[in-house]
């Protein structure tokens, strides 16, 4: 197993201080933009990123980087920070919490470290390949929960379901589970990751959104994969789950 403790310690302090430039901005109100996908963006999301990027790239020279808002750099050592920097604008903007700085670490194709740090929570979330995941120090772990009727499920992106091959069967499924949220993507997931619900399904995002997400879920025993069943945070969706969920929530996506 490779050793992580650099990266681990240098992310965490990364990621702790962008939290503090977001959390000014959060605090005291800001302007928003519309990009061209009519998703918001804001100055925080900006600052947050160029400090994001110019810290990793002082602290690792040889890798590359890819950031939601354009921060991009070729890779020389087969490494690559991906960043988000503010996950959840929507929410960051109407002064709700459920956002995050989002960083992972991508080595040859698979993502071997990850942190997404909650602020508005004071909750910062690490993991590494084969070190396990924690939040603010402390390991967290999947739910064991393997009946439907007694799992939580959470669906992003709701407003989009109804593209999906699955839509004629959504509600008749969602009506099994002891309950269903729709809390934000990064928070969602690490409820899924820390045991508070079982099922997380994303109908839409990008490597920037669900690289950490990933392995902090992964390293805390639960399931990542796309609609299609591949390990990728390039497939544009994907679902997390509880071990003892995976195989009905695969036969509830292969409905057509």
């Amino acid at each position: 197993m490779t050793d992580l403790s650099t990266e681990l310690e240098t992310g965490l302090s990364i990621a702790r201080q962008a939290g503090e430039i977001a959390l000014r901005y959060y605090r005291t109100g800001i302007a928003v933009e519309t990009k061209s996908d009519d998703s918001p963006v804001t100055r925080a999301d900006r600052e947050c990123e160029q400090f994001i990027a110019r810290e990793l790239e002082r602290a690792f020279p040889d890798d590359g980087l890819l950031g939601e808002e354009g921060a991009q750099k070729p890779s020389r050592s087969g490494r690559r920070w991906i960043i988000d920097p503010i996950d959840g604008t929507r929410d960051f903007v109407r002064g709700n919490p459920a956002w995050a700085n989002l960083i992972g670490l991508e080595a040859d194709g698979e993502v071997v470290a990850g942190f997404a740090n909650m602020p508005a929570l004071g909750e910062l979330f690490s993991a590494s390949r084969g070190g396990g995941a924690f939040v603010n120090g402390q390991p967290i772990h999947a739910s064991g929960i393997a009946s439907i009727s007694q799992a939580v499920l959470c669906f992003d992106s709701l407003s989009s379901a109804a593209r999906q091959p699955f839509a004629a069967h959504l509600l008749a499924w969602m009506e099994h589970f002891w309950g269903a949220r729709c809390m934000g993507g990064c928070m969602d997931a690490l409820m899924v990751a820390r045991g508070q619900a079982e099922i997380w399904i994303e109908t839409g995002g990008k490597p920037w959104d669900f690289a950490p997400l990933k392995i902090i879920a992964e390293e805390a025993g639960a399931r990542f994969f796309t609609f299609d069943g591949q390990s990728t945070i390039y497939g544009g969706n994907c679902v997390v789950c509880a071990p003892g969920m995976e195989e009905t929530v695969r036969q509830f996506l292969s409905q057509r």
